[in-house]
């Protein structure tokens, strides 16, 4: 059974979704903050220490945009389907708790010869007022989906600039990062199961792309924008290369007035997430 290309277009009925301090709290946690100075990120870690509101990492913004209308893709081998990009527009800042209702469509399902690149667009609005909150779009690579003829997608115009990072960071993970990673919600074996990971050709489990990708957006958060998530209006990347639990990311950036270009490293220079672009609001 191929792809259901009948899917393009077709926008999903609404699907509520709602998050709770507790969620916020262990989404910043899943994506390491606090990790090496337990003190230093409690807006993000705490609803409860003296003098300080709690806040939600930017980030959440993927997982609170996540939900609207599961559909029929078609019949393939889900071990061979990894994240490839994540974009998010956030139109205000996320309250702790909150309940938004969500509409998905696929936008794209593009032929890369040797797999499918699939391409979703998702909004979420807050369910009591209407408001605009997130806007998401993400593609997901199945292997072995390909060769159908189609049309190859719209080609990238991302640029390395030609000088050195304005500014470099470097965060750990934890040995046991996707075991907390999951509690938020994605619980693809592929991030916990030995078994399925040997399957996908993996000798380990690997993390999951979307904690990659908010270890990546906090570095970002209180490099360019002081912590503060009213200046975060938005990011997008391309997932390069798997990285295991207990790795570090390294990740480069290039300013460039209110948006700036990143990419994200190991420490063996190997590049996980490419292609990076930021939006940020001015003070």
């Amino acid at each position: 059974m191929a792809l259901n290309h009948d899917l393009i277009g077709v926008e999903s009925e609404p699907v509520e979704r709602s998050w709770t301090s507790r969620d916020t709290l262990l989404y910043a946690v899943g994506v390491g903050a606090g990790l090496d100075d337990p003190a230093e990120e409690l807006p993000f870690t705490t609803e409860n220490s003296a003098g300080i509101t709690q806040q939600v990492l930017p980030t959440f913004a993927v997982l609170a945009a996540q939900g609207g209308g599961r559909r029929d893709l078609g019949d393939f081998d889900r071990a061979m389907l990894v994240h490839a990009e994540q974009a998010f527009e956030l139109h205000r800042p996320l309250s702790p708790a909150g309940t938004a209702q969500v509409t998905s469509k696929i936008t794209g399902i593009y032929d890369k010869g040797s797999g499918a690149l699939v391409v979703t667009e998702a909004t979420a609005v807050d369910a009591a007022s209407g408001e605009l909150l997130v806007t998401s779009r993400s593609s997901a690579f199945i292997r072995g989906e390909g060769g159908f003829g189609g049309d190859r997608g719209p080609a990238s115009e991302w640029q390395e600039p030609a000088r050195s990072p304005d500014h470099q960071v470097t965060y750990r993970t934890r040995p046991e990062q996707a075991l907390l990673y999951r509690l938020s919600g994605d619980r693809n074996p592929l991030h916990s199961d030995p078994a399925f990971a040997a399957r996908a050709g993996f000798p380990r489990p690997i993390l999951h792309g979307l904690c990659t990708y908010g270890v990546t957006g906090r570095a970002l958060l209180h490099t360019l924008a002081g912590s503060d998530p009213a200046r975060f209006a938005g990011m997008s990347g391309r997932f390069s290369a798997p990285v295991f639990p207990g790795e570090s990311l390294t990740v480069s950036m290039w300013t460039d007035g209110d948006t700036a270009t990143f990419r994200s490293t190991k420490d063996d220079g190997a590049v996980v997430l490419d292609r990076g672009v930021v939006a940020l609001r001015p003070q």
